[in-house]
């Protein structure tokens, strides 16, 4: 087998990361009035997510037990869950920056069914899995791309909702707010284990891996949905009904993911500054760039939403950080597979 068969053959579940980390940074872009990147980004996360989608593909055909193996490994499975995420992310990408909504609609459908399938296939495997691992090498800040693919959902639907008549826009509001709540019990769920294994458990440089940063992208995107949600209160009235909730809520989830960037800067100084642990490319940084781009436009989208002008310094700093962040990690990858095609075999 060569090596770029072995390499497909193993591809990371998670690499729908880089569809993630590529849509929600273009739509940052167009928000703070990068148009012209914010199409780029388009039209290469179009291109990516078809390669993505062609190659998850072909491993499935020919490699069905490799792909089981990751489905129900502790550490890979919740990798998964990127292909829901950047496949609503990439939803939202082509609504804002090119108002394509029926490809955006087509896409909602494969999130959904997706997030069904993989959700219940994923936690029902590892539930009756007989050998487990112990909660130090079992959970990682990947789990809560759990939390991100249900959020996606919501934020696409919230989205969708704003462009159709009645009574759809009705059911999708419904179900954005649902899959909100959802999500948001996902993560007090995980992320008290994570924080857990964070302060009682030993922790070397090489535990705390980039998808750590999704602590924060979690509750990013749960902003993202509330304001989103915010903005639908006058075509809902269930949401109406709900308005102080709402922007309560959309603010403990901004709040508490703008707590977490300091301690993952810290965490990142000590891994690489203090222990030295070399920064080499590895797929898991999309989920690093991710957060960053969905903070810029969380931020962006609440202070919108709630009349919170005296935030919007805060994401027209975090855009140029996203930007940069995709950028570094982007030209990583294509060194990564420069080495691949040049390597012999």
């Amino acid at each position: 087998m060569s090596r770029a068969a072995e390499s497909i053959r193993r591809l990371s579940p998670s690499y729908f990361a880089l569809v993630m980390a590529t849509g929600i940074v273009g739509v940052a872009c167009e928000q703070t009035g990068y148009h012209r990147a914010a199409i780029g980004f388009l039209a290469l996360n179009v291109a990516q997510y078809a390669v993505l989608c062609a190659l998850t593909i072909w491993r499935v055909a020919r490699h069905p037990d490799a792909v089981w193996a990751d489905m129900t490994g502790h550490n890979t499975a919740p990798g998964f869950f990127t292909s829901v995420a950047g496949t609503c992310v990439l939803g939202g990408q082509l609504i804002l920056v090119a108002g394509a909504y029926e490809s955006a609609l087509i896409l909602w459908g494969v999130g959904v069914a997706l997030w069904v399938a993989l959700t219940y296939t994923i936690f029902t495997a590892l539930t009756v899995k007989p050998e487990k691992p112990p909660l130090e090498k079992g959970i990682t800040g990947g789990w809560l791309l759990a939390v991100v693919a249900t959020q996606s959902v919501a934020t696409l639907s919230a989205l969708l909702a704003q462009h159709l008549g009645q009574p759809h826009r009705l059911h999708l509001n419904f179900l954005a707010l649902s899959m909100w709540l959802c999500g948001g019990m996902l993560y007090i769920w995980m992320i008290s284990l994570i924080f857990y294994r964070y302060t009682f458990l030993p922790m070397s440089p090489g535990d705390l891996s980039p998808p750590y940063w999704i602590n924060m992208g979690a509750m990013a995107i749960s902003t993202l949905v509330g304001a989103r949600l915010i903005e639908n209160a006058p075509d809902a009235w269930f949401l109406d009904s709900l308005l102080p909730f709402l922007k309560g809520f959309t603010i403990f989830y901004w709040s508490t993911g703008t707590w977490w960037i300091p301690m993952l800067v810290i965490l990142a100084v000590w891994r690489h500054g203090y222990k030295r642990f070399p920064m080499a490319y590895d797929p898991l940084y999309w989920g690093a760039v991710f957060p960053l781009g969905m903070y810029t436009s969380a931020t962006l989208e609440m202070s919108r939403a709630m009349r919170l002008d005296f935030l919007l310094p805060i994401p027209r700093a975090f855009i140029l950080a996203a930007m940069a962040a995709w950028a570094l990690t982007f030209v990583g990858m294509l060194r990564s597979l420069a080495r691949l095609f040049r390597a012999p075999g």
